[in-house]
């Protein structure tokens, strides 16, 4: 194919596809470079879910530059995920901001946008970290500015941009001490040089890379998957860090910003907002989640809330997709009740339970596959009554349930369930023939009698106040963070119902997931009788991913 000289508005759009379908394949091996010990795998996620709406918001915009240009530009705000999609949306915003103005885009304007992209990264992070996305973007548009002021042409300013990442990613671990714990480079970074990779085959047909053997499967259906966002690339390298990452969309006045990111200093970091004309993309790691969120309402009305456990989130794709409606009965054949139970769950058998103990609709989500707001509120709307209270069962999606409210003429009501545990519990107390406010207030003090654990497996080496993790570990999770830590799944397990189980507790319900086993199950109902006599036992088949057990004590 013929070299080519500049890029025209449909490249753009070509540019902009090639990059998401590359985010898409690598996703995975993205993934795998985070260095949080839990399976939680979400750059290479966050990014390509970003690239998505870009690419969707392309669909519906005039081919000329100026439209193409402006599509990007606010897909990539409106459908930013976690830190690294919203780090990656102002480097797709500094280009598109530089590229508006001119029907083809040749060397010079390359090393313009390049240049306006890595400024308008740094300027989006309140303290940027180097050895992470804006260490590489900045030093390929260093790379690629030097060669366009020697002379060079298109394919020699993207060619040196992508040598300088390159370096420069490959050097992130020396930069980073929790990424050469890791043994890995940064994962930002890594997805950031498929773009100038993209840009590359488009401009002269080279090859593009190929992701791990290994990730490609897991990688192809991937932009099915339904997505609740952390940050990536901001992680600390323990699990002693800040422990929440707070989003959301805030409409304020521009003039409003410098003060709301003042105060946002003072509660976190990994913090980034950006944006422009009265509404902004907003991003935090932080311990006191209502205080970041009463500094937007303090300047303006943030809305779609997400709040996300860094501690607790997990990769939950695959069972999202695979997972079944719980009732393929129309919501025009169910019984109307004066109040109906709206639950968050995923595993047949948890939701057979839920079924049981008298839910009307069950929403498949959990840890990081969060259900959004619209799909509660499509739940509510569905569920046979005027009065209906919402089971979250995960503390990331109690505040995207209390925004419901607000949205429909029912009446809403939100019990802050933290896990499926204290899901069980609460449903004990519900009465269907009360309202949603009489039910919320029964169903709340029931659940609060639970105490909650859980076992998951770390994916990588970390350490913690409990001392290594090695990856494989079997780690033992409660409320108070990491609790037990065993290679072996059955110490861990009864490591952790030695910390949780008192003498004045009467019932262990433990629910069974995906990786438990008879024998495994039966030792810890032995190990319980031998050491808490007191206790009776229940045990329930859940089916759920990623965490073998589930306890729950009474």
């Amino acid at each position: 194919m013929a070299i080519k000289e500049t890029l025209t508005a449909e490249d753009l759009r070509e540019l902009i596809g090639g990059f998401a379908s590359a985010l898409a394949l690598h996703r995975e091996s993205i993934n795998r470079l985070n260095v949080y010990p839990v399976p939680d795998g979400d750059t290479g996620t966050n990014m390509a879910l970003t690239l998505a709406s870009v690419v969707t918001e392309l669909e519906g915009a005039g081919a000329d530059m100026a439209a193409t240009c402006g599509a990007i530009s606010h897909g990539s705000l409106m459908g930013a995920r976690g830190n690294s999609g919203v780090i990656m949306s102002q480097i797709l915003r500094g280009l598109a901001g530089e590229f508006r103005d001119h029907e083809v885009i040749d060397a010079a304007v390359v090393a313009d946008a390049f240049d306006a992209a890595a400024t308008a990264a740094y300027g989006a992070v309140m303290r940027p970290v180097e050895g992470t996305i804006l260490t590489v973007v900045r030093v390929a548009a260093e790379s690629g500015r030097a060669a366009a002021d020697a002379g060079a042409d298109l394919l020699g300013v993207l060619e040196a941009a992508r040598i300088g990442g390159g370096e420069a990613l490959a050097a992130t671990p020396t930069m980073l001490q929790v990424l050469a714990d890791a043994g890995v480079v940064d994962a930002g970074g890594t997805g950031l040089l498929l773009l100038l990779d993209v840009a590359l085959h488009l401009i002269d047909g080279r090859d593009l890379p190929e992701p791990d053997e290994d990730a490609q499967g897991a990688s192809a259906e991937f932009l099915a998957a339904f997505d609740a966002a952390h940050g990536g690339g901001g992680h600390e390298g323990t699990l002693a860090g800040l422990r929440y990452e707070v989003m959301y969309f805030l409409e304020a006045a521009d003039d409003r910003i410098a003060g709301f990111k003042n105060v946002w200093a003072t509660l976190g970091d990994s913090i980034v907002v950006v944006g422009g004309d009265g509404i902004w993309n907003c991003h935090i790691h932080t311990d006191d989640i209502g205080a970041t969120i009463e500094a937007a309402i303090e300047v303006g009305r943030p809305r779609a809330i997400r709040v996300t456990d860094l501690l607790d989130e997990v990769e939950e794709e695959r069972w999202v997709r695979e997972a079944e409606p719980m009732d393929s009965e129309p919501a025009a054949a169910r019984e109307p009740v004066p109040c109906a139970v709206v639950a968050v769950s995923v595993g047949d058998g948890v939701r057979r339970i839920f079924q049981s103990l008298g839910v009307q609709v069950i929403v498949t989500g959990g840890q990081t596959m969060n259900p959004s707001t619209a799909q509660l509120l499509e739940a509510v709307e569905t569920a046979p009554a005027d009065n209906v209270v919402i089971l979250p069962n995960n503390k990331n999606i109690i505040p995207v349930a209390q925004q419901v409210d607000a949205m429909t003429t029912k009446s809403v009501r939100v019990v802050p369930t933290r896990g499926v545990a204290e899901g069980f519990a609460s449903l004990l107390a519900y009465d269907p023939g009360s309202t949603a406010e009489a039910n919320a207030a029964d169903m709340t003090a029931a659940a609060s009698h639970v105490v909650a654990g859980e076992l998951t497996r770390a994916v990588r080496d970390s350490s913690t106040e409990r001392g290594p993790i090695h990856e494989g570990d079997w780690l033992g999770i409660a409320r108070d963070g990491i609790l037990s830590v065993d290679p072996d799944l059955s110490e861990s397990a009864t490591a952790l119902l030695d910390e949780l189980v008192a003498d004045e507790h009467e019932i262990v319900t433990i629910i069974e997931g995906e990786g438990a086993t008879q024998a495994i199950t039966r030792h810890l109902e032995v190990w319980l009788h031998d050491n808490r006599p007191g206790c009776d036992v229940e045990i329930h088949h859940g089916g759920q991913p990623l965490y073998p057990y589930l306890f729950g004590i009474e």
